[in-house]
């Protein structure tokens, strides 16, 4: 179950290295950008439900109005006049493991919901979960079994909803997820307001299992800015296909990155995120180095002169053989890389946690390479076959470096998981693929 701590500390800067006891610096598995969806929201007269998983912070526009009132930048509900209380329904668009929430309540001065709980459930189609499941006021009130054949109910689509409260078909539909009764990882808990432009209330999480949905209940009423589910993903490896490769460093699988040298403009996250990049916001982008020289030569090889370089560390989520990288610089096209190149190692869950207090200083005896220095070209994909299709490596981590600095959109390291290459057929020279005890496959 969870376990609640409130008033945490406000979530480090942009480009600053953290812990990975940050959870803000995990995905936000609820968002837009990678899937996430409203469900049901039992009101939504001021602003609707969607707004709480746009993936920009919330804005204000102080002087505007719409016909139903002051217009919001979040999730407002209209005053209560009738007994209960209001929440919604969110489909995660990433599955897997919350570490933390963020409950943001910006610019909803006087109106922001003065008491929150939230609460999550496994309804994955074809699953049994049997996980005890919490009610606030008598603790366990019983098991939720799923038959393998469960099917999830049909929830009316949710059109323009401002103005709007549920109609009682939606309410029919959602009741037959028992959403009442799924686990509370957040018990119901007042908020605390902050800057008015910046307040947020953080809680951190304590569960290893996999959660697919989340509901937010605000008692009784009112607003809320922005609900960040921040956490890993979870994949079902077993059902890998031993044939195809699979993208091991997917944020949706459970991969993330683990340190990195700047993140001027996009945490590094964002390169293994879901889907094609939308925009140049939606990668990782580095500061320019205050150290380039005057006037750029170029070496007689065809790349800059070395001139420093920035770098982003990940995790895989499964130790595997990277066969494939695939490396996107749409929409980097003032601001693409010259060059960039990829290395791997193995590391235990100590070793990972020495290097992240040495903020990576790792010997280069342990890097092995994956892509050797490459030139990169603005605004296109680029597909690259592992040094590792000779070498056969398994690794836990991947470093990508790019000179001298720059933006990237996405990153795809394709290949094996280690406990799939059993069962690939062998090639020459030989597969090795032993990792060491004490991996974390996940945060």
């Amino acid at each position: 179950m969870g376990l609640w701590a409130g008033s945490m500390a406000d979530a480090p800067m942009e480009g600053t290295p953290a812990r990975f006891l940050d959870f803000t610096q995990l995905v936000d598995m609820a968002s837009e950008a990678v899937g996430g969806k409203i469900l049901f929201a039992t009101d939504d007269f001021f602003a609707p439900a969607e707004n709480l998983i746009k993936s920009d912070g919330p804005s204000c526009k102080e002087h505007e109005y719409t016909e139903f009132g002051k217009w919001r930048d979040g999730w407002e509900t209209r005053r209560k006049r009738i007994p209960g209380h209001d929440w919604c329904v969110i489909k995660l668009g990433v599955r897997g493991v919350i570490r933390g929430f963020d409950v943001d309540i910006s610019y909803f001065t006087g109106n922001y919901a003065p008491r929150v709980s939230i609460q999550a459930a496994n309804l994955e189609e074809g699953a049994v979960a049997t996980g005890v499941c919490k009610n606030e006021n008598w603790g366990v009130v019983g098991l939720i079994w799923l038959s393998p054949d469960y099917k999830q109910p049909e929830i009316p689509a949710r059109g323009g909803r401002a103005g709007a409260a549920a109609t009682p078909e939606e309410l029919d539909a959602i009741a037959e997820l028992k959403s009442d009764s799924w686990d509370h990882l957040v018990p119901m808990t007042e908020l605390q307001p902050g800057n008015p432009s910046s307040s947020h209330n953080y809680f951190l999480v304590n569960s290893q299992q996999r959660w697919t949905h989340v509901r937010l209940n605000i008692f009784p009423d009112g607003g809320i800015a922005r609900l960040r589910v921040y956490g890993t993903g979870q994949k079902d490896w077993t059902a890998t296909d031993p044939k195809e490769p699979v993208d091991l460093a997917a944020i949706a699988f459970g991969g993330v990155c683990v340190g990195f040298s700047n993140a001027q403009c996009g945490h590094p996250n964002n390169i293994i995120g879901v889907g094609k990049t939308r925009s140049v916001a939606d990668g990782w982008e580095t500061a320019r180095r205050l150290d380039r020289p005057p006037v750029l030569e170029q070496h007689e090889s065809g790349f800059l002169q070395p001139q420093g370089c920035e770098w982003a560390v990940f995790r895989l989520a499964h130790p595997g053989v990277i066969t494939q990288i695939e490396i996107d610089t749409d929409y980097c096209q003032g601001n693409c890389p010259d060059s960039c190149k990829l290395d791997g190692c193995i590391l235990t869950t100590q070793e990972e946690d020495d290097m992240i207090r040495q903020k990576w200083d790792l010997p280069a005896a342990r890097w092995k390479p994956l892509l050797p220095v490459t030139k990169l070209s603005p605004n296109q994909s680029h597909s690259f076959d592992s040094l590792t299709l000779e070498l056969q490596d398994v690794i836990t981590h991947a470093r990508l470096t790019i000179t001298p600095d720059g933006g990237v959109g996405r990153l795809r390291l394709k290949g094996f998981p280690s406990s799939i290459c059993l069962l690939r057929p062998r090639e020459k020279p030989m597969m090795r693929f032993s990792v060491k005890a004490g991996f974390r496959a996940n945060v």
